[in-house]
């Protein structure tokens, strides 16, 4: 024959009290977070695959944000380097009025001109640092501002202040890329080109380059044409190489957006609470929590010792 007992029947009571109201609390929380639980412990066995996924998932999202900034990078040299371009077009288009004309009255000044274009693509900067230094971006790769600047400089090499080191990526896993590219590389052909037409024109026995230009000028300037196609053709083909670049970071960038979203919902399945059954518990819950303290209030008026006396 089992003992009852007024207290363990309040025992007994208080427990289930307690119960439904950690269970009410626990139903309130997923419907107020959407989630399961709050925490790993809450998780219980399933808490190693979740902390693989979001490692995965911070993994995958640091490539993301990486591809971000690297294909802002490459957008700014596209731009310095279509300016470039537009500079070498410009100097041979100059040329190509002097000989069509037959004046180079204003050839000089216009080349001019068209060299800063290009000094000015060589020193463009992208979030505070020059994109053509290299390493070294703090300072401008391009030491010299007019052609003046360049026929007083001893070489061609002394006029850039980039160092050799060419920016490097990683976007993916086992996948690094050159992104950069180095003024020296990109500017030393077409101002040994700028250099030696200001030589020629500050030559008395061959220059200025004014006024009706004589058939040795002709000549000279005819020579100067291929050499500025070669050096556009060359800044063209580097162009069109960080378009490649930035058309594979983009593709790269997508693959990876595709990835979280994976990682995420298969977080998601393990994480997310159902709403529908978590509203249901709750309601059931506060039923039992307001059933438990009825039980608890009537035991008050329960005891032996009322059929004792």
């Amino acid at each position: 024959m089992s003992r009852v007992s007024t207290t363990g029947n309040f025992q007994s009571a208080l427990l289930n009290l307690m119960a439904s109201q950690q269970q009410q609390a626990d139903a309130a929380n997923r419907v107020s977070t959407q989630k399961n639980a709050t925490d790993l412990t809450g998780f219980g066995r399933s808490s190693e695959t979740l902390t693989a996924l979001k490692a995965a998932s911070s993994r995958v999202q640091g490539f993301i944000d990486t591809g971000e900034v690297v294909g802002a990078r490459l957008e700014a040299q596209d731009l310095a380097l279509n300016q470039m371009i537009d500079g070498i077009g410009g100097a041979r288009e100059a040329i190509g009025g002097v000989l069509a004309s037959d004046s180079a009255g204003t050839l000089m000044l216009e080349l001019e001109g068209q060299f800063a274009s290009v000094t000015g693509g060589l020193n463009a900067r992208h979030q505070g640092g020059y994109l053509f230094g290299g390493a070294n971006t703090t300072q401008q790769p391009v030491s010299v501002a007019t052609l003046s600047d360049l026929a007083a400089a001893p070489t061609v090499a002394g006029t850039f202040n980039n160092d050799t080191i060419k920016p490097v990526s990683r976007v993916a896993e086992n996948t690094s890329i050159e992104t950069g590219y180095l003024a020296s590389d990109l500017g030393s052909t077409i101002f040994q080109i700028f250099k030696d037409i200001k030589a020629y024109n500050d030559n008395p026995a061959t220059g200025p380059l004014t006024g009706k230009p004589t058939d040795a000028q002709k000549a000279f300037l005819t020579a100067q044409l291929s050499r500025l196609d070669a050096a556009k053709t060359a800044t063209v083909d580097t162009a069109s190489r960080n378009g490649s670049l930035q058309k594979r970071v983009e593709q790269i960038g997508l693959s990876h957006t595709g990835q979280l979203t994976s990682l995420d919902e298969m977080v998601s399945k393990r994480t997310d609470a159902d709403l529908a059954k978590a509203v249901t518990d709750l309601q059931l819950s506060q039923i039992a929590v307001q059933a438990s303290a009825q039980v608890v209030s009537q035991l008050r008026d329960v005891s032996l010792l009322n059929y004792l006396r």
